[in-house]
């Protein structure tokens, strides 16, 4: 392959499209570590450079929304390893998992605040979804919301308020959508975050202004 690169680059500059799955980021890329450390040269097609990760569960179940503590040296994610969808903890190299939600339901999206006091997260039981917060050791769980369809929180910079989407029912009238909203970690304060159509996903710039 890496001889008929400058045959494929030409037609590539000729308007041929590329397609790249899987492996072929690291064969079209300019090289590749593996995890041993050795370098294998690309074709240079595509103006990136690959390297082996480390994987870091190994357990046969759905393991997915990761989230690195503040100091890095933790993660939170959602797994089902337990027969529903729960929210665990391990440490940056995979060790230590522990299980920290035990509520009713399922939890999904967690996500660290920048203090690391607490991890906010989406709480699905009983056809309702809230947003809520509890201590990385699953201590003091509270939920804040709970809404037809609350979902996807993000921590202000100062780890006092939290956004997230909330998606309304549709209606017989056609009345839905999806709006942003915030929320005190006191559970007060909770308001419409106005925007001219609909919104969803927020996500907090580094510095408030």
């Amino acid at each position: 392959l890496i001889a008929q690169a400058p045959a494929l680059r030409s037609a590539i500059d000729d308007g041929m499209p590329l397609l790249a799955v899987c492996g072929g980021y690291q064969l079209l890329g300019h090289s590749y570590v593996d995890q041993s450390g050795r370098e294998t040269p690309g074709t240079g097609l595509v103006d990136l450079r690959t390297r082996a990760v480390k994987r870091l569960t190994n357990h046969a179940s759905i393991n997915t929304s990761p989230c690195y503590s503040p100091d890095g040296n933790q993660i939170c994610f959602n797994s089902d390893r337990s027969g529903g969808q729960q929210l665990y903890t391990m440490d940056s190299e995979g060790g230590g998992v522990k299980r920290i939600s035990f509520g009713q339901g399922r939890y999904a999206t967690p996500v660290w605040s920048p203090r690391g006091d607490l991890i906010a997260f989406t709480r699905i039981n009983s056809g309702t979804f809230s947003i809520g917060v509890m201590r990385p050791d699953g201590s003091d769980e509270r939920l804040l919301t709970t809404s037809y369809l609350d979902e996807g929180p993000t921590w202000a910079r100062n780890g006092r308020v939290i956004m997230f989407t909330r998606t309304l029912e549709t209606r017989a009238n056609g009345n839905g959508g999806s709006q942003i909203w915030s929320i005190d970690i006191t559970g007060r304060n909770e308001r419409r975050v106005l925007s001219p159509g609909d919104a969803s996903d927020p996500a907090w710039s580094p510095l408030i202004q």
